[in-house]
């Protein structure tokens, strides 16, 4: 978005019994990396077979949360007639932006950035530590950090964690930031931090189904909050029998 210019291990001694806390799992190692990397491949083939409705609605608040302006759009994500896959915009975009606007950057980390997956592909440019376990919303999860090993002009990388099911080695939870930071003499553009939630759709993938951001971005020109929605909506697998349907935007 560009700114306006301008264990511890605690050890009970009593009457020489030793009592520790539970001990953490062990780390998995490098093999657990490899298997979600090919799960998230899988992923990434069987997510491009489905289509669905993508609401974004980004909001300027002021300092009591306010809104005082916004953008809003949907798209719908679906085959043409010659079943090649594609993006279309369900009615006009609302503008009412006062401070800001979206970038190219903004629209192409709501594609590739927010909704991650850790691909064979993209793990050479990672780096990914293993953090231990936890429960998100009843699921046993691996949890990893993830960071770009080299920012690179002129691409988009995740900086954050991911939270990896330990039954489907999918990810279920991602939080961070897309990176870098752009400064230049003209303006900036800075990115909020966010979390995607997936769910399972269809009983085998866990797919994108809301991002989720409220920051506060250091412009030069003064501190600026802002709010991010992202609705990923009625997955839907497309086969050859399928027809290429509009509908009317939910409200």
């Amino acid at each position: 978005m560009l700114g306006a210019p301008l264990h511890i291990t605690v050890l009970l001694v009593a009457t020489a019994t030793l009592l520790a806390l539970p001990q953490e799992p062990p780390d998995p190692g490098p093999e657990l990396i490899q298997e979600i990397a090919a799960k998230a491949e899988e992923f990434r083939i069987a997510r491009d077979q489905y289509t669905y409705r993508q609401t974004m609605i980004f909001q300027e608040l002021d300092v009591r949360g306010g809104e005082v302006g916004h953008y809003r759009e949907v798209r719908d994500i679906i085959f043409n007639p010659d079943k090649e896959r594609t993006e279309v915009l369900v009615g006009r975009p609302e503008r009412q932006l006062r401070n800001m606007r979206l970038t190219e950057e903004d629209f192409r980390d709501i594609r590739e950035v927010k909704p991650f997956v850790l691909t064979r592909g993209e793990l050479p440019r990672y780096q990914v530590r293993y953090q231990g376990r936890e429960v998100v919303d009843g699921t046993e999860c691996y949890v990893l950090q993830v960071k770009p090993r080299q920012v690179l002009d002129g691409m988009r990388f995740f900086d954050g964690h991911i939270w990896v099911s330990v039954k489907d080695r999918q990810i279920v939870r991602a939080a961070g930031q897309p990176v870098p930071q752009i400064h230049r003499r003209g303006g900036e553009n800075l990115f909020p931090h966010f979390t995607t939630v997936y769910r399972a759709i269809d009983g085998k993938y866990w797919f994108p189904v809301r991002t989720l951001a409220d920051d506060t971005l250091p412009f030069r020109s003064g501190p600026q909050r802002v709010r991010l929605v992202v609705r990923y909506d009625d997955y839907k697998r497309f086969t050859a029998e399928s027809t290429v349907q509009f509908e009317a935007p939910k409200p």
